[in-house]
């Protein structure tokens, strides 16, 4: 009898305020190239690294738009494991979370170039190393940066969407348009809750 494959599940986190288009395409793309499983875009409860720069959107709702963003992609799924845990979110604490729910599998921590030369500064990363396998999302055409010495990493390519949350934002709150940087369904979303100041 043949051995069953180890299930391989990417994590992919944020604080998707709003989700858009960029992080779509890079969960697409990781999925498909690395044939994962699944990948879980897991939203942020208290991004630690921006809730002290700027206001952040209330967690439910940008769990709301996460889930909305991906009703329709196979493969990909919203996750409220930091939501639902509490506090501040440290992904360490949410890999650990994640292997005890699914044992045997292999997970994979799906980041961006832009941080990848960060992870030494991460909450316990000597622990974060052990659990996952990091890959790194590369922008096409754009050489990212790399994790430091010492972590492994897989590298994909992504297409290169030049698109900014921060923007999104501004855009709802003065009416121009965001049809071709999110979903529609996050959209509505966004609109029947109000958000970023824009009229219901």
């Amino acid at each position: 009898m043949q051995e069953r494959s180890r299930p391989r599940i990417g994590v992919l986190g944020g604080t998707f305020d709003p989700p858009h288009f960029g992080h779509l395409a890079a969960a697409l793309e990781v999925r498909h190239r690395l044939r994962l499983s699944v990948v879980l875009m897991v939203v942020a409860n208290d991004p630690w690294q921006k809730s002290g720069l700027r206001p952040v959107t209330p967690a439910p709702a940008r769990l709301e738009m996460v889930r909305a963003a991906v009703r329709d992609l196979s493969g990909i799924e919203a996750s409220s494991v930091e939501i639902d845990r509490g506090g501040e979110s440290y992904t360490v604490d949410t890999l650990t979370e994640l292997a005890s729910r699914h044992p045997g599998a292999e997970l994979m921590l799906v980041i961006g170039s832009d941080i990848a030369g960060g992870l030494d500064t991460w909450k316990r990363p000597d622990e974060l190393r052990e659990l996952s396998t990091i890959v790194v999302v590369d922008r096409a055409g754009r050489s990212g940066g790399r994790p430091p010495q010492g972590w492994p990493a897989l590298v994909v390519e992504a297409p290169a969407l030049d698109i900014s949350s921060c923007d999104i934002r501004a855009r709802f709150a003065d009416g121009r348009p965001v049809e071709a940087l999110v979903p529609a369904a996050v959209a509505d979303v966004v609109r029947s809750r109000g958000l970023y100041g824009c009229c219901r």
